[in-house]
């Protein structure tokens, strides 16, 4: 990549660069566009199986209750500057 197009991606950025900045990255640029180029022609190995040919998975735990339902809520409704019921009442936006 020239010096001149890292300038125009810079300025498409919002990057305030200059011409020695901009020709260091255009060396920077190259070799990692290359190292990209490098892992895309990579062979990647099929997904890992368990003895019995199946695909393994994501093991997931049952939901469960943290804590008691409404322990916190008194405490967050008496920090807000409004509130109505059991809701924390703010602004109209529109």
């Amino acid at each position: 990549m020239d010096k001149e197009k890292v300038i125009d991606l810079a300025k498409l950025a919002r990057i305030d660069i200059d011409d020695k900045e901009a020709e260091s990255l255009s060396h920077e640029f190259d070799v990692i566009l290359n190292y990209v180029g490098e892992i895309k022609n990579t062979k990647v190995l099929p997904l890992i199986s368990d003895s019995q040919g199946k695909t393994l998975g994501n093991i997931m735990r049952e939901d469960v209750k943290p804590h008691e339902s409404g322990i916190y809520t008194k405490k967050v409704l008496e920090q807000a500057p409004m509130n109505e019921g059991y809701y924390i009442k703010v602004k109209k936006i529109l």
